[in-house]
């Protein structure tokens, strides 16, 4: 049975900003209830309101409110990584379609932590092909891209490493910005937290998504790409 998405609480983001402190099992263990009733619940309830609007946007969008589907792990892996934290004092939701290499696919994506919120679309990790590829598309149609590149603006903005050198040596800066990234996301960031415990947020998250979609199908054009022979680009 769904449940209504009614805002997160000041108690679920107390939790994340001692999770930053504390940061052990034992804690964890002794917590987890407000885990699961501030912060799992409401993240839930959060992507089954916003669901008709984005498969709407994308009919192959996953929307399923679990954990490794649309919902962030709040455990993390310490394998390979200098950082030992066990748990994250932050979690996010994405919309994406189902994919093994969906860190090099277009991911719509709102966060919150102890302190902010932040909603977008972009890039987790781009790779060169994928930018190659999205690269093209603005060297063949620039003017075409810069009418999508409009959803862009205010309160969203690009982020992301760019290289040191431009790739193109007088380039039209509007589309320079875009050209010279390694990867890349347009993100919303908001430090007005209290945003988070209204039912409105799904509202505000829900028109943001819906603003980004001609960027969004731009760049599922430059997934269809990846299908293609180069000589037949």
């Amino acid at each position: 049975m769904s449940t209504a998405f009614n805002g997160f609480s000041q108690q679920g983001l107390n939790f994340l900003q001692q999770v930053r402190i504390e940061n052990d099992k034992e804690w964890f263990e002794a917590n987890r209830q407000v885990y699961d009733q501030e912060l799992l619940t409401p993240f839930r309830a959060l992507v089954e309101a916003l669901s008709a609007t984005m498969l709407a946007i994308d009919p192959q969008f996953e929307t399923r409110p679990a954990i490794g589907k649309t919902l962030s792990r709040i455990h993390r892996d310490t394998r390979f990584s200098h950082d030992k934290s066990r748990y994250r004092s932050r979690m996010w939701l994405t919309f994406k379609r189902p994919s093994k290499d969906w860190k090099d696919a277009p991911v719509y994506f709102f966060e919150l932590g102890p302190d902010l919120l932040r909603y977008g679309l972009g890039y987790y990790s781009a790779n060169k092909q994928t930018m190659d590829l999205f690269r093209h598309t603005l060297h063949r149609q620039p003017e075409l891209f810069l009418e999508v590149a409009e959803c862009c603006r205010a309160p969203f903005e690009l982020v992301g490493e760019s290289y040191k050198r431009p790739l193109v040596k007088e380039q039209n800066p509007e589309i320079a910005t875009w050209y010279n990234r390694k990867s890349f996301a347009v993100m919303a960031t908001d430090l007005h937290v209290e945003k988070l415990f209204s039912p409105t947020l799904v509202d505000e998250l829900a028109k943001g998504f819906q603003r980004l979609e001609p960027l969004y199908h731009w760049l599922m054009r430059v997934e269809t790409l990846k299908q293609v022979d180069p000589a037949d680009l």
